[in-house]
């Protein structure tokens, strides 16, 4: 199997922005005896080249989450070239993976360690009445309607580099819980709330113990100043509730110097809006669930 340390003079570097609908996924990261991405893409590769080859990918999302555009990058021996393998692959892979695009990237390029930031984003179906054809994608939060703007407020202070334990799941391997915020923002469209967060990297379901805790307060069962002060002291025995991993997608990874335009990986999940005149002729809140 080639590898990172492994790279020959004739191998090529390939760079692939893949997207992916979590729903029938055990995660990215491969796993003993459980469906993931890595897992899949791996063995299509394999498939071609006649031999085992590793994919690096720049962030592990969890069980459920989908994917935009995550990025990942592999070596490899063959005259392939690296433009090609997005529609090689997308011939062999399941109808729930599909790569927007491939490029190559210098030997010392790395998909995890070369990212500069991370930028995911979670969507709330505020709404009473359920809509099947939206469930994969969204939390549908019909309990109370949300308050965007308490929600952005609570947002705000996150920005700058900060100690997040209190929003780190247990089991973590990372050393350290300092994340740089460099955006967070929260805005509504119709009945559909999204929340989108930028950062150099996350702590392990961070997002999700996030989002699970700002729901309180756009419901108005928790302060904003509360909020705060979980975060600020690391009190993570106050934060309960983790939101649930469909609503979660990993919308887009930035680089210094991607070869790769905008168009393939920018914003690449489409944001739900339903018929503006049915909206404004009945409250999300008027119908009984």
């Amino acid at each position: 199997m080639i590898s990172v340390g492994q790279q020959t003079s004739t191998s090529k570097r390939v760079a692939l922005v893949i997207q992916y609908l979590g729903t029938r996924f055990h995660g990215w990261q491969r796993q003993t005896n459980h469906r993931t991405v890595q897992e899949e893409i791996e063995n299509s590769i394999a498939q071609v080249l006649d031999y085992p080859v590793a994919i690096h990918g720049a962030g592990r999302t969890d069980t459920g989450v989908h994917a935009a555009a995550q990025v990942a990058h592999f070596d490899y021996v063959s005259s392939i070239p690296p433009a090609r393998w997005a529609n090689i692959l997308n011939s062999r892979l399941p109808e729930d993976i599909l790569i927007r695009g491939s490029a190559e990237v210098p030997p010392t390029w790395h998909a995890r360690f070369s990212a500069q930031w991370r930028r995911y984003r979670y969507t709330f179906y505020n709404d009473k009445r359920p809509n099947l054809f939206i469930q994969p994608f969204c939390w549908h939060y019909y309990h109370h309607p949300l308050e965007t703007s308490l929600m952005q407020e609570a947002l705000n202070p996150l920005i700058g580099k900060h100690q997040l334990g209190a929003f780190c799941r247990s089991g973590s391997k990372r050393h350290h819980v300092w994340v740089e915020v460099q955006a967070a923002q929260c805005y509504r469209r119709g009945a559909f709330i999204h929340l989108e967060i930028q950062a150099n990297g996350f702590l392990y379901g961070m997002v999700r113990l996030l989002v699970g805790m700002l729901v309180e307060v756009g419901s108005g069962k928790r302060s904003v100043g509360n909020f705060t002060e979980i975060w600020q002291n690391q009190q993570r025995h106050q934060v309960k509730y983790a939101a649930p991993a469909k609503g979660l997608c990993l919308l887009r990874v930035g680089y210094a110097d991607f070869p790769l335009p905008p168009q393939i990986w920018f914003d690449t999940q489409p944001l739900f809006l339903f018929n503006q005149v049915l909206e404004h002729q009945q409250s999300p809140y008027s119908v009984g669930c």
